[in-house]
C-alpha cells in the first residue's frame, strides 16, 4: 500500500492572520512574485465571505527550506502552494504593502458596503457620491480599531442607518476570520528536491508556470552549488534595474553582500536609463542561451536536474557544471561595461525611450548577440553594428513574435555554426528583399496601432537621421523624449465628422511627431485649409504653425516627415480632402517604408 506523504487539516483564517502577524508563516524562495491584481483579491475575499471553497494551501515544516528573505524555515509554516492567497490576506485584511511582479510596492485596498454586503476594489471617486462605503476593510480587522467609534462615525456620515443592521453586517464580514481553509501538510522528512517537484507539478496545473519559473525553482532550492544565492542575484538585479532605491534595503542582506554577485550589480543604484529592465525570465533566457547555445528553457530545467542529453541519464556532475556555467553567464550579464555598451548600441539605433521597444525578446536576443560577439573577441565597432542591425531586422520581420524559444534556438546554433556574418547576411537576403521593402512593408504598415513596431521603427529612423518634427525646429529625438504629441495629418475630429471610424483615422501613415502648440493650433481643421495656411505662412503670410517661414525649409521638413512635396503645391492642396485620404495614406506608407529602408542600410 502506498504511504501518503501528507496529511489534510483545516485552519481558521483568523489563525492564519495570527501566524502572519507573529512571523510564523514563510514563503519559500521557489515561489514566484505576487501576480494577482486587485480584482483577484476582491474575488478571493468575496468567496471567503460567502463560505465558498477557495482551494487548499500546501505547507511544509521542513527546516531546510529557505524563505524568500533568506532565513531558515525552522519553526515556521512554509507555504509551498497558496502564496497568492496568503499575500491577499496580508494585503487586504492586514493592510500590508505587497511587491508585485514588476517589483513595485503597492497597497491593495478592498472596500465594503454594509447595506449591500458588497466588496469592491477601493475607488475614492465613488465615495464622493456614496458615503455608504467603508473605504478600507483592514480597519475592521485591525485589533486596535474601536468598533463603537467606527460604527458611530459611519452613522454620522450616513444618517438614517440602522445601527443594529450595521453591526450585523460588519460582524458578518469579520466572520471571515472563522472560516476554514484546507491545509495539506507535507511530511517533514520530504527533502527539498521533492518539495520543489511538488511545487512545480501543482502550480503547472493552475496559473500556468513557464519554464523560467521551473528553472528558478530548481535554482533556488539547491544550496549545495549556491543556487539560493544565485536566485537572489537574479531577483535583486531585476529589482534594482526597476527600482534603484532598493539598493539601501539590499545592503541589509549581509549574506548576499558578501557574495560574488553584490559588487557586480552595485552600479545599478545609479542607473539613469530604462531602455532595458529585464525580468528574471529575460535574464535567465539571455544567460542560458549565451552560455549553453540553446534556446529552450526546458533544457535548462533538465540540465539543472542533471540530465545528460547524450546518455539520457541523470548525473550529479551535470548539475554542478550547469550551476558553474550559469553563474559565470549571470555575472557576464550583469557586468556594467557590457550592459551599458549594449544600451548604447540600442540607443544609437534611434531607440531612445522604453516606449519605443515593441519586443522584449528582440531586445533579449540583441543582448545575446552582444555577449556572444564579445566572447568571440570581435571589435567593439563591429559588435555595435551587428547588435543594431540584428535588433532592427528582428523588429521588421517580427522574428521573435511567434515561437521565440524555437527562433532563439535556431539562431544561436546557426550563428555558431556559420558565423554571424554569413548567417545574418542570408537572413537579410531572404527576409528583406526588394519585394519586402516595396510591397511587404508598406502593406504591413496599414495598421491603426501607434504601438506598431513599424511606427516605432519610423520614429527611430527619424531620430537616427537627426530629423525634425512636423513644422518644428525641435528634433524628433527631443520631442519623443519629452513625450510630445502624435499629430494626425488628417485630423481625427475632421475624419470622424466625415464618417471615418477609429481604425481608419488612426492609421500610422496619418501620424507625425509634433509639438503640442502646433497640434493644438491645427485642431480639427480640414487639411486643405491648414495646408494652405502653411503655404501662405511661407510666402509672407501670418505665422500660425511653428516657425517655418520659407519654402525651402518647408520642403525639407516635409521630406523629413515623409509628406510628398505635391502637398504644398496649390494643385496638391486641393486634393487634401477626405475623398483623397486613402490615396494619401498609400503614398505616405511607401515614403515611410523607403525611409526605414534607408535607415536600416545605414546602420
Amino acid at each position: 500500500m502506498i504511504k501518503m506523504r501528507y496529511s489534510i487539516n483545516e485552519k481558521q483564517v483568523g489563525a492564519l492572520i495570527y501566524n502572519i502577524v507573529e512571523g510564523k508563516i514563510a514563503i519559500p524562495e521557489i515561489q514566484r512574485p505576487f501576480v494577482w491584481d486587485a480584482t483577484d483579491v476582491r474575488d478571493f475575499l468575496d468567496s471567503l465571505s460567502k463560505g465558498w471553497p477557495v482551494g487548499y494551501l500546501i505547507t511544509s515544516q521542513n527546516p531546510e527550506v529557505r524563505s524568500k528573505d533568506g532565513t531558515s524555515s525552522k519553526g515556521k509554516m512554509m507555504i509551498i502552494d497558496g502564496q497568492q492567497r496568503i499575500i491577499a490576506i496580508m494585503a487586504s485584511l492586514l493592510g500590508q504593502e505587497v511587491i508585485d511582479k514588476d517589483y513595485k510596492t503597492r497597497q491593495i485596498r478592498i472596500s465594503f458596503h454594509p447595506s449591500t454586503n458588497e466588496l469592491q476594489v477601493s475607488n475614492p471617486i465613488k465615495y464622493t457620491s456614496d458615503n455608504g462605503w467603508i473605504e478600507d476593510i483592514s480597519v475592521i480587522f485591525n485589533p486596535t480599531t474601536n468598533r463603537s467609534s467606527l460604527e458611530e462615525n459611519y452613522c454620522k456620515h450616513n444618517p438614517g442607518t440602522n445601527k443594529e443592521e450595521l453591526r450585523r453586517s460588519i460582524d458578518s464580514l469579520k466572520d471571515i476570520e472563522n472560516n476554514q481553509i484546507g491545509i495539506i501538510e507535507l511530511d517533514s522528512d520530504l527533502d527539498i528536491d521533492a518539495i520543489a517537484e511538488i511545487f512545480i507539478r501543482v502550480n503547472s496545473k493552475g496559473v500556468q508556470l513557464n519554464q523560467a519559473d521551473f528553472a528558478i525553482s530548481k535554482i533556488a532550492v539547491n544550496e549545495i552549488y549556491g543556487g539560493n544565492i544565485l536566485r537572489k542575484a537574479i531577483d535583486y538585479f531585476c529589482h534594482l534595474a526597476v527600482t534603484p532605491e532598493f539598493y539601501s534595503d539590499l545592503k541589509k542582506d549581509t549574506e548576499f553582500v558578501e557574495s560574488e554577485f553584490f559588487q557586480k550589480m552595485s552600479w545599478l543604484h545609479e542607473k539613469s536609463f530604462d531602455i532595458y529592465d529585464p525580468s528574471y525570465t529575460d535574464m535567465l533566457r539571455v544567460a542560458f542561451t549565451t552560455e549553453f547555445k540553446r534556446g529552450h528553457l526546458k533544457d535548462l530545467v533538465a540540465l539543472l536536474s542533471g540530465r545528460n542529453f547524450e546518455t539520457k541519464q541523470y548525473e550529479e556532475t551535470i548539475v554542478e557544471d550547469t550551476f558553474r556555467r550559469l553563474k559565470c553567464s549571470i555575472n557576464r550579464f550583469m557586468k556594467e561595461y557590457y550592459f551599458n555598451q549594449f544600451i548604447i548600441a540600442i540607443q544609437s539605433a534611434g531607440f531612445v525611450t522604453a516606449s519605443m521597444i515593441s519586443s522584449q525578446n528582440a531586445l533579449n536576443f540583441a543582448y545575446i548577440i552582444y555577449l556572444a560577439m564579445r566572447d568571440q573577441k570581435w571589435d567593439d565597432a563591429d559588435i555595435q553594428r551587428y547588435v543594431r542591425r540584428w535588433f532592427v531586422m528582428s523588429l521588421l520581420t517580427g522574428r521573435y513574435s511567434g515561437s521565440p524559444e524555437s527562433k532563439f534556438d535556431e539562431d544561436i546554433r546557426k550563428i555558431h555554426e556559420l558565423g554571424i556574418e554569413k548567417y545574418f547576411g542570408g537572413l537579410c537576403q531572404s527576409a528583406l528583399s526588394d519585394v519586402f521593402w516595396d510591397i511587404g512593408l508598406p502593406n504591413a504598415m496599414e495598421t491603426s496601432a501607434n504601438s506598431s513596431p513599424y511606427f516605432q521603427l519610423y520614429r527611430a529612423a527619424q531620430i537616427k537621421m537627426n530629423e525634425k518634427g512636423f513644422l518644428s525646429d525641435s528634433t524628433v529625438e527631443h520631442l519623443v523624449k519629452i513625450q510630445s504629441d502624435v499629430h494626425h495629418l488628417f485630423p481625427r475630429g475632421y475624419l470622424k465628422n466625415k464618417g471615418k471610424n477609429q481604425s481608419e483615422y488612426n492609421q500610422i501613415a496619418n501620424y507625425v511627431v509634433c509639438e503640442k502648440p502646433i497640434n493644438v493650433a491645427i485642431d480639427n481643421k480640414e487639411p486643405k485649409k491648414y495646408f494652405r495656411e502653411i503655404l501662405e505662412q511661407c510666402n509672407g503670410g501670418t505665422k500660425k504653425y511653428g516657425n517655418i517661414t520659407n519654402m525651402d525649409k518647408l520642403r525639407e521638413n516635409f521630406l523629413m516627415n515623409c509628406i510628398h512635396e505635391d502637398c504644398i503645391s496649390e494643385n496638391g492642396i486641393e486634393h487634401m480632402t477626405v475623398d483623397n485620404y486613402s490615396n494619401f495614406l498609400a503614398g505616405r506608407r511607401r515614403l515611410m517604408a523607403r525611409k526605414i529602408k534607408e535607415y536600416f542600410m545605414a546602420l
